[in-house]
């Protein structure tokens, strides 16, 4: 179990330059006392002319305010030299202000984004990140859920291997927010890529397939059967056969596998459980003279940084995983009563956020070989 630590709690800047004539004169006015006293909120809101709430939203929620309000904020909190005194607060409120953020794979570029998001909605929040790899593993995530408790004020789980039972036990003990999946009682942020399934499967039934392979990703990922559900339901209302291999590892590596399997099954479209295993077909058919897409369609899930750059570039269902970090943070200061109930994402704590997706088409996909060609 890897744990690397990043500190959201001074970068909250914004655009380069001076915060005008107001912020510079409160700055000199404080410079003697400066030992003395912090700079607050209250005295941005003053340099400012804007209301303290104004200034808690623009340093916690930025996309809450208006642009040219909340650089003329930051600005001011810059040149004011604000910082958000964690060490204080957590010694008169027992808490951290930090919250750990779990992912299984951090070499994935899926969690770049929701690593970005979480980190920034953090950071505007004057908050600690606690970075934390779990390898794919679900007995390094429960060691990194008990580790956490007294490190932690919160935990964000993403795309967890352990049972919704282990998962609403945990949620128990230590405020918690998932990602990608739905135990009951947990709040969670859903990414809808049962609805990105359909419309992969709608595309390729345009292009004249009537056969889809799902190339399955690992047995123990909740995403991976609602996506094979979702095809399956799908296929059954537009009459058209699908088939599943697999399970297959998240990885690169395992596109090579795959792509032989799909192969040996005569499919002539793939729907693969992400986009790195995708992207490892690619290679692996282009190894085996098969092309793509005249002899077989490929579509991925993620869109994940790369995946226009292939050879094709990659069809793909495209997800808002920045968004569903910020979300998931937003959730959960939410629960911690960090944040006004008038700013959470809209639907009650205890619930759940759902993220919609859609297709990007690009060249992996194409028309259905004909019967007999070579």
């Amino acid at each position: 179990m890897k744990d690397l630590s990043t500190d959201g709690g001074g970068r909250t800047g914004g655009a380069a330059g001076t915060a005008g004539g107001a912020a510079a004169g409160a700055r000199a006015a404080g410079t003697a006392a400066g030992a003395a006293r912090r700079v607050t909120i209250r005295d941005i809101a003053d340099a400012t002319g804007v209301a303290a709430s104004t200034v808690s939203r623009a340093l916690s929620l930025p996309d809450r305010v208006n642009p040219v309000t909340q650089e003329r904020i930051q600005r001011a909190a810059r040149e004011l030299g604000y910082v958000a005194n964690s060490q204080a607060r957590a010694l008169t409120s027992g808490r951290t202000r930090a919250v750990a953020v779990l992912v299984s794979d951090i070499t994935n570029p899926f969690y770049f984004d929701v690593i970005r998001g979480t980190q920034h909605q953090l950071a505007g929040a004057g908050w600690t990140q606690l970075l934390v790899d779990t390898e794919e593993s679900a007995d390094a995530e429960m060691a990194a859920l008990t580790a956490v408790g007294a490190k932690a004020d919160g935990v964000v789980l993403t795309a967890s291997r352990l049972s919704d039972a282990q998962i609403a036990r945990f949620a128990e003990r230590i405020p918690l927010v998932v990602v990608n999946r739905r135990p009951t009682g947990v709040p969670s942020v859903l990414i809808d890529t049962p609805g990105g399934v359909e419309q992969a499967v709608q595309h390729l039934v345009s292009l004249g397939h009537r056969e889809i392979l799902y190339v399955a990703g690992p047995d123990s990922s909740w995403s991976n059967e609602r996506r094979w559900r979702a095809l399956v339901q799908v296929a059954k209302r537009l009459g058209i056969r699908v088939a599943r291999v697999g399970p297959h590892a998240p990885f690169v590596d395992s596109g090579a596998a795959a792509a032989d399997a799909a192969v040996h099954a005569g499919a002539t479209a793939c729907i693969a459980f992400n986009d790195l295993i995708a992207i490892g077909m690619l290679a692996r058919l282009r190894e085996r003279g098969v092309r793509v897409p005249e002899d077989m369609s490929i579509v991925g899930c993620d869109d994940i940084f790369g995946a226009d750059f292939c050879n094709p570039p990659l069809t793909t269902m495209t997800s808002p995983i920045e968004r569903a970090g910020r979300v998931a943070i937003r959730m959960l200061l939410g629960r911690l009563g960090a944040l006004p109930a008038d700013e959470l994402p809209g639907e009650h704590m205890s619930g759940a956020v759902a993220l919609p997706t859609h297709l990007t088409v690009r060249e992996s996909t194409g028309p259905a070989p004909r019967a007999g060609n070579d």
